[in-house]
């Protein structure tokens, strides 16, 4: 960074070269790091350059990483350079069945890139389709089983899940899920949670799957 090449420079005029060394170099260090440890924790995973280029950080689940994930994903980044520009990544991605550097592996984090929020109307299903619950018998069972207050609870969640911090949306999107799981008899493993509470919505609201 320039600040910090500005910030050697003076330490070099006023202390002596040897300390200036050591200081400088611990002092580029830590502001290197705590670059990019401060933008993917405090700032939902995006640097300015991650902002520019509709990217973000996120843990293994889609959570936001934890400050000990975002710090051994850029220690790590020293390997991924080797030998020279990111070899060692570049041949981890090609690899990787999800494309992560070395940095991503270790700290089971993955950068993905984010999508423009769609339209309100268009919340409750967000491209999903309900054959993704399983043969009729799922779709008749959400119909008979789920009442009005549900249908309004579903529906409001589904809306106002994008203004909930990400954490908060995960664990109660999971929670409302499990109990629909049970309560619906629904086998469909492969669907997270929030997956599985738009799909119920979009049985319930076809008329916004359009």
């Amino acid at each position: 960074f320039a600040g910090t090449a500005f910030l050697l420079s003076v330490l070099n005029r006023l202390l002596p070269r040897a300390v200036s060394g050591a200081v400088g170099a611990s002092l580029a260090f830590v502001l290197h790091w705590s670059y990019h440890v401060y933008f993917e924790t405090r700032q939902q995973g995006r640097s300015p350059g991650k902002r520019a280029t509709g990217l973000r950080v996120v843990d293994g689940r889609g959570l936001p990483i934890t400050v000990q994930q975002s710090f051994v994903r850029n220690i790590v980044r020293a390997l991924d350079f080797l030998p020279f520009f990111y070899g060692a990544g570049g041949l981890a991605c090609l690899l990787d069945p999800d494309g992560r550097r070395l940095g991503d592996i270790a700290a089971d984090t993955l950068v993905v890139e984010e999508r423009r929020p769609s339209r309100a109307g268009d919340r409750l299903t967000l491209d999903r389709r309900v054959e993704d619950l399983g043969d009729f018998d799922v779709a008749r069972r959400i119909r008979n089983r789920v009442g009005l207050e549900e249908r309004e609870f579903l529906a409001t969640l589904c809306q106002r899940a994008e203004r909930l911090e990400d954490r908060a949306r995960y664990d109660l999107m999971e929670e409302v899920a499990a109990y629909y799981r049970k309560e619906l008899e629904i086998d469909a493993p492969h669907l997270s949670g929030e997956n599985l509470v738009r799909g119920i919505a979009a049985v319930l609201f076809p008329a916004r799957e359009r």
